[in-house]
């Protein structure tokens, strides 16, 4: 598992919904604004909204949100995700926070400045608590009773929080807006959209679109607290209509500073407790030649056992930026040049993997293009070609997209 897990991380690809920060400045700014429909609010430009998000200063909050998630995911890949629950063996964030890929999850969150945030994910009778409290960041799993413990002294004197920000911030409803603004640039159209509630709070909606032709993505809005500017809700909704592909809010929300024994942790008796000794940044792969890295493929399940069939991405192949904005798209090459015909034949084959045969049967229908033949893994917000020359086209851009960047970087 550790080494197809190094193997995904070596071709790691960012869509542009997956940054941190807010960049007002670069943002293509339309002059419009909030309608009615919603609460009564005073009229404010996505300037002035932006602005007001910027400025917040909120750091302190506790309540309730949902999250849902359809990516039309294969069978396979739902199921390997674990299925939406929090059930399972190991309390390591990394195989917890994955499974948000998919179905409704209930979170609760609390948060005390930077170095004190909670999350925890219901799931009927069972939870899982994510805990970073100074220089301890704690994982548990209270159906396996499993508790996962990294020491992170750097944590503590402010020196390193990038590492425990991405993992429990990245399911809030506050860090998926950040991420969405940071992205916002001359490729993105922003306006101001209807007002809202929000966990019974007034709320303006911000609204962005992708300029360029050739996303899945239709638009991303991002209710934002008429009062301190802190995101409410954000959805991702998809280029081809439909139910959002993201879905995450609050229901519930109290901005008073929650108690301190909030974020205490001690291991419960005849729990098992994994240590975890590894260091931040010891992989080196996942960047192209500008130093630009990559997540997210390793989101499509099997995709490491076909390129590593192909001699693995992290075994002399390369990756390639195209594009830019919201049609960016990573080129990998394995640099195997086996073709993807011989691949499947020995998926069938009697010794193949199981999961390379699940792979194959889980891929869309095949494409043909300059660039020869291909198949492609569909889903409602990231798709990727393969060609059957070795190469994996990848990006929150349809098929047709795809093809024609196979077409023209064959």
């Amino acid at each position: 598992m550790a080494t197809n897990a190094k193997t995904r991380k070596a071709a790691r690809y960012a869509v542009p919904v997956a940054v941190a920060g807010v960049a007002a400045a670069t943002v293509a700014m339309v002059p419009a604004f909030a309608n009615s429909g919603g609460p009564d609010l005073p009229k404010m430009t996505a300037q002035q909204l932006i602005e007001k998000v910027a400025a917040s200063d909120v750091q302190q909050l506790s309540g309730s949100a949902k999250i849902s998630t359809d990516l039309g995911l294969p069978k396979l890949a739902s199921g390997l995700l674990g299925g939406g629950g929090v059930a399972g063996g190991s309390a390591n964030p990394e195989d917890k926070i994955a499974q948000l890929a998919d179905g409704s999850h209930t979170v609760r969150v609390a948060a005390d400045g930077p170095d004190r945030q909670k999350l925890t994910f219901v799931d009927g009778k069972d939870e899982y608590s994510l805990i970073h409290n100074g220089a301890d960041v704690w994982g548990y799993d209270s159906k396996a009773n499993e508790v996962w413990h990294e020491k992170n002294p750097g944590a503590a004197a402010g020196k390193d929080q990038k590492k425990t920000a991405e993992r429990l911030g990245g399911a809030s409803p506050q860090q998926l807006a950040q991420d969405v603004l940071k992205a916002a640039g001359p490729t993105t159209d922003v306006s101001v959209g209807e007002t809202a509630q929000v966990a019974g709070r007034d709320a303006y909606q911000l609204v962005l679109k992708p300029k360029q032709s050739g996303s899945t993505v239709g638009s991303v809005k991002i209710a934002v607290d008429a009062k301190n500017g802190v995101p409410l809700r954000v959805q991702l909704l998809a280029a081809e209509g439909g139910k959002p592909i993201v879905d995450a809010g609050f229901t519930k929300v109290d901005f008073a500073k929650p108690s301190a024994d909030t974020f205490a942790f001690t291991a419960p008796k005849g729990a098992k407790v994994t240590e975890d000794a590894a260091e931040a940044g010891k992989e080196g792969h996942g960047k192209d030649g500008h130093g630009k890295e990559f997540k997210g493929l390793d989101s499509f399940p099997g995709l490491d056992a076909l390129t590593g069939g192909m001699g693995g991405a992290g075994k002399g192949g390369e990756t390639k930026v195209l594009g830019e904005g919201w049609a960016t798209i990573a080129r990998i090459d394995t640099g195997a040049g086996k073709g993807l015909q011989d691949l499947e034949k020995s998926a069938n084959g009697k010794d193949a993997p199981k999961e390379a045969k699940q792979f194959f049967d889980s891929l869309g229908g095949k494409v043909t293009g300059k660039f020869g033949e291909g198949r492609v893994f569909k889903t409602r917000l990231v798709n990727a070609l393969i060609t059957d020359d070795g190469k994996v086209y990848v990006g929150a851009v349809t098929k047709d997209a795809l093809v024609q960047a196979a077409d023209a970087n064959k």
